[in-house]
C-alpha cells in the first residue's frame, strides 16, 4: 500500500469520528468512502458539504486527504492550510500537510512539525522528521539534538541512522557515530556501505585492529574496489605491516590509475620509509595519466627535497602554485556575479581584467578584489619580471595592508619574490602568512624555496623540518578528502502518520 493511504487510515481516526458525532454525519460518510476507495463519490460529497460549511476545518481536511491519495498535492496543500486557517493546530490537518511536504524535503515542513511537538513534545516520529530536513539544510547539531530524541523508534530506520551518524561525522563526533554504525551494520548485515563506513572511523581514531577485523571479510568477497583498498592499506600501514599497505595500494592504482590521491598515498608511504626514488617514480607515472593535479607535483617536490634535488623540487612546487592558481581564480570574488560568469566561462584574459578593474573603480580598498586582481595579473604573465607582476605585486602589498592575515596574498607574494630572487622579502612574507594560517602548506613550500638560497647556513638547517611538516600536512588533507568522498548516505522520508 501507498504511504499515503496508510497516511489516510491513520488520519480517519479516533479525531475524527468523535467530532462526527456531534453533527449530521457528513463527516462520518466521506470518512466510509474513503475507506473503501470510492475517492471521486467522497469528493463529489465534499462539494456539497464546503457549499454548505465553508469553515467547517474537519471538511478542508478529508479534501485534503482526499486531493493527496489522487496525487493533487497542490491542491491537497491549499486544503490543508485552509483546514490550519480555521484550526490552527488541528493535528490531522497539520499532519496532512506535513505529511506532503516532508515526501518534497520541503523546509516549510519544519514550522509545522514543531507545532505538532508543541502539543505532542515526546512524538518521536515528528523529531525524526525535523532532525532528517535539519540535516538536509546542513544544521547538523539542531538534527542531532532531534535524533537524540527519537528514543529507539528509528532503531529499525537506516536511513535515519545514516543521517544520524553522519552528522555526528561532521560535528567531529566520531565515537559516537561509531556506536551508530554499529547498530547500523547489525540492522543490514547484508550492506556493505555501513561497514564501510564503519571501518573509515576506526581508521581515522587509530583503532586499526578492530577496522582490519571488519576490513578483512570485505576484502575476501571484493578485491576490486579500489577505495576498499586504499582504507586497507591505511589500517594495514597503521598496525605495522607496511609491505602489505604497499601491496594494496599499488593494487588501487592499478584499478583507478585516473585516481592522484592513491599516489599522493604511495608517494607518503615512500616519505615515511624514506624510500623516496621509489616514490618519485611512482609519481612520474602517475604524472603521464593525470597532468593537471597540483598534489601529485607537491609531492613529488617533497620527494626531490628529500633528495636534496632542490631545483627539481622547486620546478614542482612551482608548477603546484601555477596549477592551483589556474583552477581557483573565480573563487576570490564569488559575490561578484558578473566577474564570476566571467571566469567560469573562460573569457579572454584581457576581458577578465577589465572586469576587476571596473569592480575596483567602485570599490578600491576591497582586499579580495585587489588580491584577484594580483592573481589575474601573475596568472598571466607566472615566470617573467613584467610590468605586470609589478602591478601585481603593488595590489597584493596594498591587499595585506587593508587585511594583514590575507595568507592567500602573501602566498603571491612569496612567489612573485622567489621567481624574483628576493628570497629575504619572499621569506619575510612566508613566517607573516604561516603567523596567521599555520597550517598554509604555499607558504610552507614557498618557504622551502626561499631557504634554499639563503645565505645563513641556520636558515637551511630549516628546511627538513619543513619539508616534514609539509608531508603531515600532505597527508591530514589527504585523509580528510579521502574520507569525505567514502561516506554514503541515504536518503529516509519517515512516515508522519506513525
Amino acid at each position: 500500500m501507498r504511504a499515503k493511504n496508510c497516511l489516510v487510515f491513520f488520519l480517519l481516526g479516533s479525531s475524527f469520528v468523535a467530532q462526527a458525532q456531534q453533527d449530521t454525519g457528513s463527516v462520518a460518510s466521506i470518512e466510509n468512502l474513503i475507506r473503501s476507495h470510492q475517492f471521486d463519490q467522497a469528493l463529489e460529497v465534499l462539494k456539497s458539504g464546503l457549499l454548505d460549511a465553508p469553515k467547517d476545518f474537519r471538511l478542508w481536511t478529508l479534501d485534503g486527504i482526499v486531493l493527496s491519495t489522487k496525487g493533487n498535492d497542490q491542491d491537497a496543500i491549499g486544503a490543508f492550510q485552509r483546514a490550519l486557517s480555521l484550526s490552527p493546530n488541528y493535528t490531522a490537518a497539520l499532519k496532512g500537510e506535513v505529511q506532503l511536504l516532508y515526501q518534497a524535503q520541503d523546509v516549510h515542513a519544519i514550522p509545522l512539525i514543531e507545532r505538532i511537538l508543541k502539543a505532542d513534545p515526546r512524538n518521536e516520529t515528528a523529531h525524526e522528521m525535523i532532525a532528517n530536513l535539519e540535516r538536509v539544510q546542513g544544521n547538523c547539531l539542531a538534527a542531532i539534538d532531534h535524533f537524540r530524541l527519537t528514543g529507539e523508534s528509528i532503531a529499525t530506520h537506516p536511513d535515519s541512522l545514516y543521517a544520524y551518524a553522519y552528522c555526528l561525522v561532521l560535528t567531529k563526533q566520531p565515537q559516537k557515530a561509531i556506536s551508530i554504525f554499529e547498530k547500523l551494520s547489525a540492522l543490514i548485515p547484508e550492506s556493505v556501505n555501513p561497514k564501510f563506513d564503519l571501518a573509515v572511523l576506526l581508521v581515522e581514531t587509530k583503532q586499526d585492529a578492530a577496522a582490519l577485523e571488519i576490513i578483512g571479510p570485505l576484502l575476501a568477497t571484493d578485491e576490486a574496489d579500489p577505495e576498499l583498498l586504499s582504507l586497507a592499506s591505511e589500517a594495514y600501514e597503521a598496525s605495522g605491516d607496511t609491505p602489505k599497505a604497499v601491496s594494496l595500494l599499488r593494487q588501487a592504482i592499478v584499478l583507478d590509475p585516473s585516481n592522484a590521491s592513491y599516489f599522493s598515498a604511495f608517494a607518503l608511504l615512500c616519505l615515511d620509509h624514506e624510500s623516496f626514488q621509489v616514490g618519485i617514480d611512482m609519481l612520474n607515472a602517475g604524472l603521464e595519466r593525470i597532468k593537471d593535479d597540483p598534489s601529485l607535483y607537491i609531492s613529488r617536490g617533497l620527494l626531490f627535497a628529500q633528495l636534496a634535488e632542490y631545483n627539481k623540487a622547486e620546478a614542482d612546487f612551482n608548477m603546484a602554485e601555477h596549477l592551483d592558481s589556474g583552477q581557483s581564480l573565480g573563487a576570490y570574488a564569488a559575490d561578484i556575479a558578473e566577474l564570476q560568469r566571467a571566469m567560469s566561462d573562460r573569457s579572454p584574459p584581457d576581458k577578465a581584467l577589465l572586469e576587476i578593474r571596473t569592480q575596483l573603480k567602485s570599490h578600491a580598498n576591497n582586499p579580495l578584489l585587489l588580491l584577484l586582481l594580483a592573481k589575474l595579473l601573475t596568472y598571466q604573465e607566472p615566470n617573467t619580471e613584467t610590468n605586470a607582476s609589478a602591478e601585481a605585486v603593488r595590489s597584493a602589498l596594498l591587499a595585506v595592508k587593508l587585511k594583514p592575515d590575507l595568507a592567500e596574498a602573501r602566498d603571491l607574494l612569496a612567489g612573485i619574490y622567489n621567481r624574483s630572487g628576493q628570497y629575504n622579502l619572499a621569506i619575510e612574507q612566508c613566517r607573516l602568512a604561516l603567523h596567521f594560517s599555520p597550517n598554509d602548506q604555499i607558504a610552507i613550500y614557498h618557504l622551502i624555496v626561499a631557504l634554499r638560497h639563503s645565505e645563513r647556513i641556520e636558515q637551511r638547517d630549516q628546511i627538513p623540518s619543513l619539508v616534514k611538516r609539509l608531508s603531515e600536512l600532505q597527508e591530514a588533507s589527504r585523509q580528510q578528502l579521502a574520507d569525505r568522498k567514502r561516506f554514503q548516505l541515504v536518503e529516509e522520508r519517515p512516515d508522519p502518520s506513525k
